[in-house]
């Protein structure tokens, strides 16, 4: 352009544009004011300059004044442009709202440009717009402002176009950062595109930023961009790769991989620079990481000898993981010092040194628990890991003891200028006994009283401070203003000093001198010490008392002593808090923990303690830990020996009675509370430890079991790969998905997948019947193709128990019409059943999205069921990965107290001895990646080097020999010569995957758990037996034929003798070695876990129903839904989907047909009686009798009772109230609702109460019933303190499980009307009703008040008005529902009652739509004679309640205050009177007579709202204790009470 375009102020703020690519104006008056005598347009910020007058403004931007000024502008900018979220933008235009939109951000540049690219060349403006001759495309400011202010163009508004057009939004804003750019520079010209009027048109060029990954991108996103992009692995290698390449001109420095990715994704990928170092060590990747918070450990022998003993002694105290007190280790101490040589200086892994140095530590591998010797088994070395943790402990314990040192004598060279000669000189003698202290200090305990005392005697003072240069709040002890205040003199003449105390007790040092009194007493001593803050010499006493007990509490000595005397000899005890009273019955977890009375701590050798813990944390139970009083009687007496004179004068005694004061507060105060802390933590310690050992143990049964071997498999044979079995792996689905069969091959590599939904339908139509037929013929059709050798399905709920027994039929089937169709392999198929816990962990897991991408998730779960019986070892490794699934596998009800970390170090201590012993096919894992996965705990390796190492294996694509790990030219990362001597041993390489059709020779050791380093011991062995066996072996040649020879006759080998052999060739030092030589020539990585084994009947039970046997047992007291009724049995089913059977004889005495006491859906507490595994299902009994609970039945029902468990005696005349409270609770229990509504929660009718209690009446709570899942409860608030409940009976539910049982009903009925949902309840029900309610209570007649005082305020105004006939309407409090209307004639009050309905207010036999009609009929028929029938008391209260269990205390009948309560009068209403009328046989007198029950409030004082008879036998109606009135009962659609 060749002028310039300028805007004023008011035209910007009119128009709410502002122009881009111009500078800012200035909107500061104030600077305008003081620029007042230049151009006002040169320095608005508005002008358009050409490029020749840039100089110009380039030294006005120089000055500094216009810098600061620019600053200014830029502050003002931020400010003014506050940016909305794009949908509140949309939000504001839909409402035509105005509103100023700032600059757009840059950050969704890069879409828009996606978005341009993808519109295939078009310009992105509208046609109408056309370039100017300068070839600078978009509008001019002048078309803007029109388009913005008359909106005279068809297209789009700014704030789209802003959206849609890249290529003006990137014209008008420009690149940011980038100043003096060319505004041509990125457009370019493309010929070949013109548009519609020949114009040639151009396109922005993408302009390339730096690529910056936003933090926090979920695994979601990237799965996506895996879709789109490819594999992130091969992304950020190339990327690395690439950034390897840049020039120095492109200023690669500042270019890395962290700039440009989330730091998650490239730490789950080990691309870090703290992965890259760790690769790049040569020592082992575990050892790196321990030794990065442990230090480097020493390497002289006298570290190494002192931390032998040291680990020596520490072992089986039960401090250690994987041992507890008690077990007998022969262990040596000089085994203990080759094995920390191995690590320390070697750094050789510890499955390196189980393997290949059993020779020279042998007293490391004698297993506390005997194992059968016959054969090799594979082994978890307990010893050598509790070894490597002590180690750890150790290093950690002198790396701290070496950090307090350097603070001990860098905060005593502080102290020096502190204080004057005397207490200079006492504390050198404090530091040096401190300093003392500290080097002998052998437990992490012993430190800490050092530090203890450290603190005492030697406070952070005012001088330090931190590196903030802040000082460090100063906390003032009562000790510190003793010592200041001079008391320390006081403290000093008690007698010994603390440290002298401590060496006297602990018998560390006799006594040879006499204590000697002061001759004054200790007043006197005192008083010449009295100050401000000590007024008196008792006040003076008291703060010396005080320093010496802190002292003595702090002295390492004593503290030492004390603590060894309360750990051997303290007892635990426990009791019952008033919660857990009610709570903890015969079988709650706790039941066992309950009353525990002196219990040794050595006697907690499990984990017994931890749930002592939780139930202490809950507030059931009240824990003591402490010395019996005996014990603690010594302990003071033995105190009181030591540290009190023998002295008899007046004096003598004096002081002595200071010294006990101070023993006391010492021991009781402060001493034997410390050590109760301390036993609680040591107590976790031990029990943690116990549990983390039993989890363990868990995971090694699991790991250590070997795949599943085909019938006709010869363990003997060495190629378990070959023979391992073609899987057909079922995974059963409720619909969608569909039960899923997927084929595997012998490799574990899907072959063909078979959906069948309807193979297990147990529906009896033609049609269910027809697909089912059809299911069974595919299946048979695929199993005849892949001719499976075994079947394994996932044993997940009932459902699979008949899906087994419908595979069973196919297969029988098959045998029976198509025998010749079968194959060898496939004759003695067997269907097994397996776990789906690992399968549902890999199918939600991020590998199984790398590895199966394609599948859908019950694919993948049916993969991982079927490689999991391939390869269990396997398949948990998958799950080791960077997030860690496997921590998610419950092995051990009691896991919940352990930590993540703590877990997955024991799960890495399995997985490595378990991996390393098994080994790993390197050349198989090439061509079949899900067997990688056990790489990384190969010894030496980790999951760093592990991933590099599997990278180059991949790309060289096989291995020849071992050596091959070494060379560069066959590895792109070989291995490092430490990492490569732990590994190679491990690492199997032999003619498989790729190799196989190599046809190179691969060497028979390298196929064998041979060490290179012993490969000429081996064939030395080899050559013997060859020659012994009359073979010449001369040359290297003969050597090769003598081992292939030994493989080909292993007879040879097995009738080796290995001592005589060792003796004769001076073996005898590598005994070990030799016979695990002859073991591999034999045959080399033979499996060394135990044999696969089919699941037993019971287990198949236990895994079907997802029980155990601690969760499902005889005598266990469960909850049943009943599902059907019959007159003699009910059928029930129980949260685990298993049947149980509930007979007539054992529901209660006397009743004759269960149909006339149960209803479907009712919940009822039952006793399991037994269990009948084939059948699947369990007997049940809910007789009172069975469900008794208490001592007794605890006691009866448990094999092994704490012999330390003692009930208190007086607990035991409790149990009826007990019972009764029990069945109170009972009865508000509900199930949880599957139910979605603003109004509706899960919440019992007392919190639905107290959730009402601060709202207007008026407001409801829809909630379960406690009567079973096909019943609602609308509770609605009244009135203060008045509620009400009303049954909403569900219809059209699908009994197919509990799930669709706990799903809203498709019809909902109250009394006779039907609604469709709980909306229409709403609408039609609620709201009327609600809207009557209020028009009642703010009516002008209605009297807040129970009924006595309603009657009281009309008498008073009959008083002054004795003429006029007085009435009020008021709320029923004993009846919640019911209006009482009361009048007053003459001088006593009448009550008759309204009743309320949606459709307005009944009274007597007609219907009100309005009050005041109503009011108008009863003055107009006052006197009329009133109809005999049923009060409204009675009509209120009539509510037919279906009939309870037993458990939950009470029959059907007519309930008061809720349908929880416990109900007196008649039990059932059928046995009195129809289902129609009334309890007394009567039919209703008004409609069906169901009203109002009874709610909670001030004025229901013991009316239990059933019906019985007066003390004069007049039978009264309702509980509410009146006689028959002549009043109006409800309609049809009143309310009830039960819940």
């Amino acid at each position: 352009m060749a002028g310039k375009t300028i805007l004023s102020d008011e035209e910007e703020d009119d128009i709410g544009v502002e122009e881009v690519g111009l500078e800012d104006r200035r909107d500061d008056d104030e600077e305008e004011e003081e620029e007042e005598g230049e151009d006002e347009y040169e320095k608005d910020g508005f002008i358009v300059d050409d490029i020749d007058e840039d100089g110009e403004e380039e030294d006005r931007a120089d000055s500094d004044d216009e810098r600061q000024k620019k600053k200014k502008r830029k502050k003002r900018e931020s400010e003014r442009n506050f940016v909305l979220d794009e949908d509140d933008y949309e939000l504001l235009q839909d409402n035509n709202v105005g509103y100023r939109r700032p600059k757009e951000s840059q950050k969704f540049k890069r879409l828009k440009k996606a978005r341009a690219d993808a519109d295939e060349g078009q310009s992105g403006f509208s046609d109408e717009e056309e370039y100017d001759v300068t070839g600078k495309g978009g509008r001019s400011a002048e078309d803007k402002i029109k388009r913005s202010l008359f909106d005279d163009d068809e297209g789009p508004p700014l704030e789209d176009i802003a959206e849609e057009d890249p290529q003006l939004e990137e014209e008008e804003y420009g690149d940011i950062g980038e100043e003096e750019e060319d505004e041509m520079a990125d457009f370019i010209v493309d010929e070949d595109e013109v548009d519609e009027h020949g114009e040639p048109t151009r396109r922005r060029k993408v302009h390339k930023k730096k690529l910056r990954q936003a933090p926090g991108v979920s695994s979601t996103a990237i799965q996506e961009s895996h879709d789109i992009f490819g594999h992130v692995d091969v992304l950020l290698m190339q990327r690395k790769l690439k950034l390897g390449n840049i020039s120095r001109y492109e200023e690669a420095g500042e270019r890395r991989l962290e700039d440009e990715f989330d730091p998650i994704i490239l730490s789950e990928k080990y691309m870090t620079e703290y992965d890259k170092r760790i690769r790049e060590i040569d020592i082992p990747e575990r050892m790196q990481i321990s030794e990065e918070s442990t230090g480097p450990p020493p390497t002289d022998e006298v570290s190494i000898e002192d931390e032998s003993n040291w680990i020596l002694n520490q072992l089986g105290t039960g401090t250690v993981p994987l041992f507890t007190k008690g077990h007998e280790l022969a262990v040596r101490k000089d085994d203990i010092g080759r094995f920390l040589e191995y690590t320390h200086v070697q750094k050789l892994d510890v499955p390196f040194i189980a393997m290949y140095r059993k020779d020279e530590c042998q007293s490391l591998f004698v297993d506390p628990e005997p194992q059968d010797d016959s054969k090799p088994t594979l082994t978890w070395h307990k010893v050598l890991w509790a070894i490597l943790e002590l180690d750890r402990k150790w290093l950690l314990l002198q790396k701290r003891k070496s950090a307090l040192q350097l603070y001990y004598n860098k905060r005593f060279e502080e102290e020096r200028s502190v204080y004057d000669e005397a207490r200079l000189h006492l504390n050198k003698k404090l530091f040096d006994s401190i300093t003392k202290s500290l080097e002998v200090a052998e437990s992490e305990r012993e430190v800490d009283d050092v530090d203890l005392k450290f603190n005492l005697h030697f406070p952070p003072g005012d001088a330090v401070v931190d590196e903030t240069k802040f000082k460090r709040p100063k906390r003032k002890s009562q000790y510190s203003v003793c010592c200041k205040s001079g008391l320390w003199e006081v403290a000093s003449v008690f007698g010994y000093s603390s440290e002298e105390f401590g060496l006297l007790i602990s018998l560390e040092q006799m006594r040879t001198d006499e204590l000697e009194d002061a001759k004054e007493t200790p007043e006197e001593v005192a008083s010449r010490f009295s100050c401000a803050m000590f007024e008196n010499p008792q006040a003076v006493l008291r703060g010396a008392r005080h320093m010496a007990a802190i002292e003595i509490s702090c002295e390492p000595c004593v503290r030492r002593h004390v603590r060894s005397i309360f750990m051997d000899n303290a007892v635990v005890s426990t009791k019952p808090t008033a919660d857990g009273d009610m709570a903890i019955d015969s079988h709650h977890q706790f039941a066992v923990i309950k009353w525990l009375k002196d219990k040794p701590m050595s006697k907690f050798d499990d984990a017994q303690w931890l749930l002592i813990q939780k139930a202490e944390e809950e507030k059931l139970i009240q824990v003591s830990v402490k010395l019996p009083v005996s014990i603690q009687d010594q302990l003071i007496n033995d105190a009181y020996t030591y540290y009190l004179s023998d002295g008899v004068s007046k004096s003598a005694q004096l002081w002595n009675e200071q010294r006990k004061q101070i023993i006391n507060d010492a021991f009781d105060g402060l001493l034997l509370p410390s050590m109760a802390k301390e036993a609680r933590t040591l107590l976790t310690s031990r029990a943690k430890n116990w549990l983390l050992t039993e989890y363990g143990r868990h995971l090694w049964d699991k790991v250590s079991v070997a795949p599943y071997q085909k019938k006709d498999h010869d363990g003997n044979l060495s190629d378990d790969y070959e023979v391992a079995p073609r899987v057909m792996a079922c995974c059963w689905g409720p619909g969608k998905p569909a039960t899923t069969f997927v084929m595997l091959d012998s490799n574990g590599e899907f072959v063909d997948v078979l959906y069948a939904g309807s193979i297990s339908i147990g529906g009896q139509n033609a049609n269910d019947q027809e697909r089912k037929k059809n299911d069974k013929q595919r299946v048979a059709k695929f199993m005849i193709e892949h001719q499976p050798h075994v079947v394994v399905l996932g044993a997940v709920n009932l459902s699979c128990a008949w899906l087994k027994d419908e595979i069973c039929n196919v297969i029988c089937k098959i045998f029976e019409d198509n025998p010749r169709d079968i194959k060898r392999e496939m004759v003695g198929v067997t269907i097994v059943c397996a776990d789906e816990t690992i399968p549902h962990l890999y199918e939600s897991s991020r590998i199984s999205s790398e590895q199966l991408q394609p599948h859908p998730g019950i694919v993948k779960r049916a993969m991982a069921l079927g490689r999991y019986l391939q390869n269990p070892l396997a398949m948990v490794a998958t799950l080791c990965g960077p997030a860690k699934e496997v921590l998610s596998w419950k092995l051990t009800p009691l896991e919940s107290f352990l930590t993540p970390d703590e877990k997955y170090t024991m799960v890495e201590q399995i997985m490595v001895d378990a991996t390393n012993q098994v080994g790993l096919d390197v050349n198989l894992a090439v061509t079949h990646e899900w067997l990688f996965a056990p790489l990384q705990f190969i010894s030496g390796l980790g999951p760093r080097k592990a991933v590099s190492l599997q990278k180059s294996l991949v790309r060289a694509g096989s291995m020849h020999t071992r050596k091959d790990f070494l060379d560069h030219k066959v590895l792109d990362h070989e291995l490092d010569r430490k990492v490569f001597v732990n590994a190679v041993g491990f690492l199997r390489v032999r003619q498989s995957g790729n190799a196989a059709s190599s046809g190179q020779f691969v060497d028979l050791l390298d196929d064998t758990r041979i060490h290179p380093e012993s490969y000429g011991l081996a064939q030395e062995l080899a050559r013997d037996m060859y020659m012994e066996d009359g073979q010449d072996a001369n040359d290297e040649e003969m050597l090769e034929m003598a081992i292939e020879h030994m493989r080909e006759n292993p007879h040879l080998l097995k009738r080796l003798e290995v001592d005589a052999y060792a003796r004769s060739r001076n073996f005898e030092n590598k005994k070990d070695t030799l016979n695990h030589i002859r073991l591999e020539l034999i045959q080399g990585f033979q499996d060394w876990r135990k044999p696969y084994v089919e699941l037993t009947p019971d287990e198949e039970f236990y895994m079907f129903t997802g029980e155990t046997e601690e969760t499902l047992s005889v005598g266990k007291i469960v909850q049943a839904t009943v599902r059907r009724v019959q007159p003699e049995k009910a059928v029930c089913v129980l949260d685990s989907g298993l049947t149980g059977l509930l007979g007539i004889e054992d529901f209660s005495r006397g009743e004759n047909d269960l149909t006339e006491k149960l209803n479907e859906g009712d919940i009822l507490t039952c006793k399991i009686k037994s269990i009948q595994i084939k059948r699947r299902h369990v007997l049940l009994s809910c007789k009172e009798s069975d469900l008794t609970y208490g001592r007794s039945n605890f006691e009866n029902g448990k094999e092994n009772v704490d012999p330390y468990y003692c009930e208190d005696p007086n607990n035991l005349g409790n149990e009826k109230e007990k019972t009764r409270k029990a069945k109170e609770s009972a009865k508000k229990h509900f199930k949880s609702r599957m139910i979605v509504h603003p109004r509706f929660q899960n919440i019992t009718a007392d919190e639905a109460m107290q959730m009402l209690a601060d709202k207007e009446p008026g407001d409801v709570i829809i909630r379960p019933s406690s009567r079973g899942p096909s019943i609602l409860t609308l509770t609605l608030k009244i009135y203060d303190g008045v509620y009400a409940h009303k049954d909403i009976t569900e219809g059209g539910k699908e009994n197919k499980d509990v799930t669709s049982m706990l799903r809203l009903g498709k019809t909902l009925k109250i009394g006779d009307d039907v609604f469709d949902d709980l909306d229409e309840v709403m609408d039609r029900y609620v709201d009327p009703f609600v809207a009557h309610l209020k028009a009642m209570l703010a009516y002008r007649k209605f009297r807040d008040g129970g009924k006595a005082e309603v009657d009281e305020s009309l008498r008073r105004e009959k008083n002054e008005n004795p003429s006029r006939i007085v009435y009020s309407f008021g709320v029923c409090h004993e009846h919640p529902g019911a209006i009482i209307l009361t009048y007053i004639r003459s001088s006593n009050p009448h009550h008759e009652y309204v009743g309320l309905y949606p459709k307005g207010f009944k009274f007597r036999t007609r219907m009100f739509e309005e009050i005041d009609r109503l009011v108008a009929y009863f003055q107009r028929h006052i006197d009329d004679p009133l109809d005999a029938g049923p009060s409204m008391p009675l009509v209120a209260a009539m509510v037919p309640m279906p009939m309870r269990s037993p458990a939950g205390g009470g029959s059907g009948g007519w309930e008061g205050q809720s349908g929880d309560r416990e109900r007196a009068g008649r039990s059932d209403y059928r046995n009195v009177g129809g289902h129609d009328g009334h309890p007394s046989g009567l039919p209703r007198p008004y409609g069906d007579g169901l009203g109002w029950g009874r709610g909670q409030g001030p004025y229901n004082r013991g009316n239990d709202g059933g019906f019985g008879r007066s003390k004069d036998g007049e039978e009264l109606w309702g509980g509410s204790g009146m006689k028959r009135s002549p009043v109006v009962g409800g309609g049809g659609a009143g309310w009830g009470s039960g819940w």
